[in-house]
């Protein structure tokens, strides 16, 4: 038999103030229709003003541990993805911990930026596989509205606030292809391109940056190392692009989120968009849309979900799971 990490539980949470694109007019030379036709975006959530991403996580936690039917105390370790935290340390997770009142197991960060889902869950995976956890839940959670240059109309209409939360528990499994939960992984990462997505700014540096951006060439490569991460991923599981059913990207823009389905050879009605609902929220992005996703009855027990994002670094990765 083979010990796999399957789904218990889903619930992500967003912040109660909605920006449609018709805020930015007001102080950008940009319009609605410009954001819409270049990035698929209409609204997105930022945070109140002392709301932090912790604050975020655990509400997303709360409706993962409620949709899962579980108590904070049947967690055994708890995983935040973040490029936003509230703090240099401690970690968001452990504040997390604090939050939900959870007395046990362990917790920490994990910083990958938009990738930063994946990389947490390919983490959870293999604390579960090895036997060091039985629970684990993966939160991603952003808030990007606090790093943000309001004068880059090409970079502060694409982002949002917000949280999602996914429970992975231990299961014994057939060890093929048709077992549910995660069935591979694949990870990457390029530091050459660094200067492609950053912010400019740091703890050692001792200054406070922004968000910077260089999307031509971020798309460029997106697309293609997108696509390529999600094959690995499906190769390594003993499947391929057919046997998918539902693709749910990183949401950052939908023409890289339909150019990536374009190359996978899969139609749009298999891909999971929220883009136009959330904009890009990062490191959130995946768990929030499976979280809606599921709401909205899109998956079936024993659907094959392929996730995959890119974020600075570069860094990159796909997670293949059966539902």
């Amino acid at each position: 038999m083979t010990i796999r990490a399957q789904v218990a539980g889903v619930g992500h949470y967003l912040p109660e103030r909605i920006v449609p694109n018709a805020e930015f007019e007001q102080t950008l030379d940009t319009s609605d229709e410009w954001i819409r036709t270049r990035s698929g975006i209409e609204r997105r959530h930022f945070a109140a003003e002392g709301q932090a991403t912790s604050d975020l996580a655990s509400r997303a936690a709360e409706a993962a541990l409620a949709d899962a039917g579980l108590q904070p105390s049947d967690i055994d370790a708890l995983i935040v993805a973040t490029s936003t935290p509230d703090l240099t340390f401690p970690s968001v997770a452990t504040m997390v911990q604090a939050k939900l009142g959870m007395q046990t197991g362990f917790a920490f960060d994990v910083q990958a930026v938009c990738a930063g889902f994946v990389y947490a869950l390919t983490n959870a995976n293999a604390l579960i596989t090895s036997g060091t956890a039985r629970r684990v839940m993966v939160i991603g959670a952003e808030t990007f509205s606090r790093i943000l240059d309001w004068q880059d109309r090409a970079t502060c209409v694409l982002f949002g606030d917000g949280a999602g939360a996914l429970i992975l528990e231990a299961q014994e499994a057939a060890g093929t292809p048709q077992d549910r939960g995660i069935l591979a992984v694949d990870l990457h990462s390029d530091g050459r391109y660094r200067d492609l997505l950053y912010v400019d700014g740091g703890v050692s540096t001792n200054s406070i940056g922004h968000l910077r951006m260089e999307g031509k060439e971020v798309f460029r490569h997106a697309v293609s190392k997108l696509a390529a991460t999600a094959e690995a991923a499906l190769e390594k599981a003993g499947l391929g692009a057919s046997d998918i059913d539902w693709v749910v990207p990183h949401q950052a823009n939908i023409r890289i989120i339909a150019g990536t389905a374009k190359k996978l050879g899969l139609p749009m009605e298999k891909v999971v968009v929220t883009v136009q609902d959330h904009g890009n929220t990062s490191a959130a992005s995946i768990p929030l849309a499976l979280s809606v996703a599921k709401s909205e009855g899109k998956f079936s027990p024993g659907d094959l979900v392929v996730t995959e994002a890119i974020g600075g670094g570069l860094a990159w990765g796909a997670v293949a799971l059966r539902w």
